[in-house]
């Protein structure tokens, strides 16, 4: 399911990434050259499909994907304008640093990034954990969004023509 963000009423972002940084955590936006680093990340901890969809992010000026190093080593990441105008994702922080607010400051950086773009809504698009969500961004699920954009097309192609 789908899920919209007022984005108007985003949290400030500032002192998540300041509470991070004490704790030796950097969250800012990716360079260019920093592609294959953060697609490598993402296929190791996540899949191919969201290293795809990041990786559009960083075709755009400025790049739409913002990373979180901790000792010079990629430890999260989180893209938007990537898969749909407007949409955040895909997003995904290491398992061994999961629960210290990196995933947070990802999400309310890039949500200020569709602000600053001029969007007054974005949409998180096949949202997993929507309680995260709407607690962080104040987001509501969108009412019959299911399967939303993620339906593989290719996939359904390649199952009608095996099926002939």
């Amino acid at each position: 399911m789908d899920m919209i963000v007022p984005l108007l009423k985003t949290p400030p972002v500032d002192d998540a990434i300041a509470g991070l940084r004490a704790a030796g955590v950097i969250i800012r936006r990716a360079n260019p050259w920093e592609l294959s680093a953060t697609r490598t990340f993402i296929e190791k901890h996540f899949t191919v499909g969201w290293a795809d969809e990041a990786s559009v992010g960083f075709a755009n000026k400025p790049v739409s994907v913002f990373i979180a190093i901790k000792n010079g080593v990629i430890i999260g990441f989180a893209a938007y304008e990537c898969t749909r105008r407007a949409f955040f994702g895909p997003t995904g922080v290491a398992p061994l640093a999961r629960g210290r607010g990196i995933g947070k400051a990802l999400l309310l950086a890039s949500l200020h990034g569709l602000r600053e773009m001029g969007y007054v809504y974005g949409i998180i698009g096949g949202a997993g954990p929507t309680g995260f969500y709407e607690t962080v961004c104040g987001a509501s699920v969108i009412a019959d969004s299911a399967p939303g954009i993620y339906v593989d097309e290719l996939k359904k192609k390649r199952a009608r023509l095996l099926r002939r």
